[in-house]
């Protein structure tokens, strides 16, 4: 079965005040598994540290891993390592987003992070989002963009079961994943088109970094992509889980969902022409309900309930979590999922009991090593 592993991109506040905290940079010089370039690597586990756009945020990138049990650790795994980082210089990790509440945030030093701040604008400053992203081994660049083409359908789906952003600038935004929309303010983000060869997508992306508008290609923020530095499929549509477990699931899902692409590209599987406009709708959709509401069917292009969505995408993942041996595992965490609420929905109900946003990240400072 295919590898996988993931990117998991996590805020950092202070230890006392919970307020945003710029010290990503000192937790990673720090760090016995630190070195001065603000990156660090443990040799024991493979994890690695980075630093990411904002001092407020910290990168883990988790080893790649072939079962569910192994993700839900290496996840777990990771969040210690960087959750003992930025502790030993005053702070504390955190697994949402989006901070809740008002927020000035601080750029990492480095030109290339100046220059996207120079491109950006304003929008830099307001710019302090957390999301997951998954990657997963495909044979060659052809079949990866034949997954890209045959996965896009799915993307919504799975950013409404992974919402977990409600809250921003101190207000409840009324969607479920309002850090989808403040990504969606950078250039080159979205669901993409169906490209049907690797000449197309290389072409497009040509085209995209020819404008002058993305600096590099590491500023196509697509939904999901071809990664530049493995070879895999990168899917990147999802919010950061509070919980290792729901985290690992949702990676695992698209594990299936990229096995099984790739199987129906092999036997010749047509792929469904829905226009990247309509798709982009139906992922704005999901981003404002999350799993409260309906979303567009894919094998139906029309609205249904959320749950039956949702148990569309794992009958056709069923075959592949089945060999896997993780169909019930990933079936109980989904079920809680729809039936407990998302993240979003657990941050509103503790904000409605409290009516304190210092109690959500409370809440999710409790959630994040669990």
């Amino acid at each position: 079965m295919r590898p996988f592993g993931v990117e998991e991109e996590l805020l950092i506040v202070d230890a006392e005040t919970l307020a945003p905290a710029p010290i990503a940079e000192e937790a990673l010089r720090r760090s016995k598994s630190g070195s001065g370039s603000g990156t660090g690597v443990d040799v024991m586990t493979d994890h690695e540290l980075t630093a990411e756009f904002k001092q407020e945020q910290i990168e883990v990138v988790c080893p790649p891993q072939a079962t569910l049990d192994d993700q839900i650790s290496a996840i777990r795994e990771g969040r210690s390592l960087a959750a003992a980082a930025v502790g030993a210089v005053g702070g504390r990790l955190l697994a949402i987003p989006i901070i809740p509440g008002y927020a000035a945030s601080t750029l990492s030093p480095g030109e290339r992070y100046d220059a996207i701040s120079e491109e950006l604008g304003f929008t830099t400053l307001e710019h302090l989002t957390c999301g997951f992203h998954v990657h997963v081994e495909v044979e060659s660049t052809d079949e990866g963009v034949g997954v890209l083409d045959r996965i896009r359908l799915w993307l919504p789906t799975l950013l409404a079961l992974s919402a977990n952003s409600p809250f921003w600038q101190g207000v409840d935004t009324d969607y479920s994943s309002y850090r989808y929309q403040l990504l969606s303010r950078l250039p080159a983000t979205g669901p993409t088109d169906v490209f049907g060869s690797r000449d197309d997508y290389e072409d497009h992306c040509r085209q995209l970094l020819g404008s002058g508008v993305p600096l590099d290609a590491g500023m196509l923020y697509f939904d999901a992509r071809l990664s530049a530095r493995y070879q895999t499929v990168e899917v990147r549509v999802a919010d950061i889980s509070m919980t290792a477990e729901r985290a690992a699931v949702i990676a695992c899902l698209v594990r299936a969902l990229v096995e099984t692409a790739a199987r129906d590209r092999h036997y010749g599987v047509e792929i469904a022409p829905v226009r990247t406009n309509l798709l982009r709708m139906w992922t704005w959709q999901a981003s404002r309900d999350g799993v409260e509401a309906d979303l567009v069917d894919p094998t139906t292009l029309s609205p249904a309930p959320a749950r039956a969505v949702v148990g569309r995408l794992l009958d056709k993942l069923r075959p592949v979590l089945e060999e896997t041996g993780e169909r019930d595992h990933v079936e109980d965490v989904v079920t809680d999922i729809l039936t407990t609420g998302s993240g979003a929905r657990a941050q509103r109900r503790v904000h409605d009991d409290s009516g304190d946003l210092s109690d959500v990240i409370r809440h999710a400072l409790d959630l994040t090593l669990r």
